[in-house]
């Protein structure tokens, strides 16, 4: 059911910087898309004139191109390399350190502050993949405590997406191009020849405290309407379409399938694909030492389950090729997840495409999958019937 008007404000680019101001006023670090070696990435941001005004982007598997001076939009480009939850989780975090003191080793540091972040930008995949981290790091027995504190602490400030990169799926996987919830307000950008304004909804009472400090006047059916005729822009703009509902199945029956030893002859196991994934949660320990032996730390950093030492147990790794750990990490993200953790572990962001440095598509190789275990399941030539 469409939201009423009164759920809605509409704001210039004025009131934007003022609702920037607000927020950092608040204690909050604001961090939002900037243009930074040649791509969108995520960085600190005090007003407007940070935001990548008149930036594009053009997407497709193995490629990314960063276009400037494409009208006055702060939001026109889709998601780049970064993701927000480097925010929470943290690509590398010191858990400890001990330093010698008269024979005896001594905690180093005390408590740091909890950082307050108050994310502007981020799109609705995006707020599904903090939804799917929020759920690991609360599972039972496995709590990361910093992570949850981060988060919440944290305010965000996202954006409705108007178009949609070649390589996004988000609508076939249920979370997107709309925000539905997870966010304190939510943007929806008009930047055209007349107007740059933007409509903006109220989703906490956080949201509508801090809101209330920014000038705005009240929304029209038109400003909806068109908003809603965005929303369907980008939904058009999609080509993938997977079928969410049956890659869980799909894959647990397909473990032996021969696609698998094809992929790895392209996968160069580089890992790139785990960076980009918003929701990819794995990580390692380092144990580290000074050269004198005074000082000893600890370190978590994200891990990848493409690195050999990844799974190394008991003097070997238990997934010796590249072909298991392709097939770890898809049938993880795409079947396995949805028991672990309730839903899937993929939200159609297509990072994963985009930045595999020889274009391997998920979505291509789950339909090719999919079309040989058609042909098992209805007894077509060179059918086998069962496991390959």
């Amino acid at each position: 059911m469409p939201l009423p008007a009164e759920s809605f404000a509409v704001i210039d680019r004025c009131g934007l910087d003022a609702l920037l101001a607000a927020l950092r006023a608040a204690g909050f670090r604001t961090v939002g898309p900037t243009p930074g070696d040649d791509a969108i990435v995520c960085a600190d941001i005090e007003t407007t004139a940070d935001l990548p005004a008149g930036c594009g982007d053009e997407q497709a598997p193995g490629h990314y191109r960063l276009h400037r001076g494409e009208g006055k939009g702060f939001f026109r480009h889709n998601p780049g390399p970064d993701s927000w939850k480097k925010y929470f989780f943290p690509p590398r975090r010191r858990l400890w350190a001990l330093q010698l003191r008269d024979g005896v080793f001594e905690p180093v540091g005390g408590e740091v502050a909890t950082p307050r972040y108050a994310l502007i930008g981020p799109r609705a995949c995006d707020l599904a993949a903090l939804a799917v981290q929020d759920r690991v790091f609360r599972y039972p027995g496995a709590r990361d405590e910093h992570y949850l504190g981060r988060r919440a602490a944290s305010f965000i400030v996202a954006v409705n997406c108007g178009q949609a990169a070649a390589t996004c799926f988000c609508d076939a996987m249920g979370t997107g191009p709309r925000c539905e919830e997870g966010f304190d307000l939510a943007l929806t950008e008009f930047a055209g020849d007349d107007r740059h304004e933007f409509l903006v909804e109220r989703g906490t009472p956080a949201g509508e405290a801090m809101l209330a400090s920014v000038p705005a006047r009240p929304a029209r059916e038109a400003d909806l309407e068109r908003a809603r005729a965005a929303t369907a822009q980008a939904r058009a703009q999609q080509p993938r379409k997977p079928a969410a509902a049956t890659l869980p199945g799909l894959l647990a029956r397909n473990r032996e399938h021969p696609r698998w030893e094809e992929i790895a002859d392209r996968c160069l196991a580089c890992g790139n694909c785990t960076l980009a994934c918003p929701t990819c949660f794995c990580s390692d320990i380092e144990d580290t030492a000074d050269l004198t032996g005074a000082v000893a730390e600890r370190w978590q950093q994200w891990g990848s389950c493409f690195n050999a030492s990844f799974s190394y147990t008991h003097g070997g790794s238990m997934r010796g090729s590249t072909a298991a750990r392709y097939r770890q990490w898809l049938t993880h993200k795409l079947s396995a997840w949805v028991e672990q953790f309730g839903s899937s572990g993929c939200v159609g962001c297509g990072r994963c495409i985009t930045w595999c440095p020889v274009g391997i598509d998920l979505t291509e190789e789950v339909a090719v999958i999919a079309a040989r275990d058609g042909e098992r399941s209805s007894g077509a030539p060179g059918a086998t019937g069962g496991r390959v």
